[in-house]
Parts: structure tokens; C-alpha cells; sequence
């Protein structure tokens, strides 16, 4: 599975995805692009699913009929995601196309 990591999703989630292909906005070249206009790049380049920690894209954008699969992670600090990488793992090797799934981190 090919996954992007927008801006702000914590890198050492990386290594919890080993059996994927990982690259970052960044480093696509993507960092400035808004939330419609990097679902369409990521969509072109053939992404299956983008972990963003912007819990509001899912209000913002219309996923019917797209091939992309989004992951909302509800937290962006390292301290409280690395406690939920089995979830966030799971999240996105269930994630379909055109569905946008939310994993709850806890504050504690």
C-alpha cells in the first residue's frame, strides 16, 4: 500500500507501517499544497491512503467517488501516538477508498 503523511503526522509512525511504502508531502514536494488540491496530487500519483492529523479535512472535502482512503489521527503529539501505533497500523490496512476513518488518541 502506498501512503502519504500530510504536514503535522508524526514521522515514527513511519516504522510502524513497515510492510507499506511511506513518503511525506514533503517529500513529494507537496508541503504547500491545500487540503482539495494534495487529495487530487496524491489521488494522480497513485496513494491509497493519507494519515493526516487534520481533523477537520473530513468535514471539507467530499470523498464519494475517490480512490483515496483518508486515516484522521486525532492527536499529532509523539508522546501520545506512539501508545496507539497498533490502532493507527489497523486504521489504515482496513482503510477502503473514498472512506475517511478517525483513530482516537487518548490524552493519557
Amino acid at each position: 500500500m502506498l501512503i502519504l503523511f500530510d504536514q503535522g503526522t508524526p514521522l515514527g509512525i513511519r516504522h510502524a507501517l513497515t510492510h507499506h511504502i511511506v513518503k511525506t508531502a514533503r517529500e513529494q514536494g507537496w508541503s504547500t499544497l491545500l487540503n482539495g488540491e494534495l487529495l487530487r496530487a496524491a489521488e494522480e500519483a497513485g496513494f491509497d491512503v493519507l494519515l493526516t492529523t487534520d481533523t477537520n479535512l473530513p468535514l471539507q472535502q467530499n470523498l464519494e467517488g475517490k480512490k483515496l482512503a483518508i486515516v484522521v489521527l486525532s492527536k499529532n503529539r509523539w508522546k501520545l501516538i506512539r501508545a496507539a501505533l497498533p490502532q493507527i497500523t489497523a486504521a489504515v490496512e482496513s482503510a477502503k477508498p473514498g472512506t475517511c476513518s478517525v483513530v482516537q488518541i487518548s490524552s493519557f
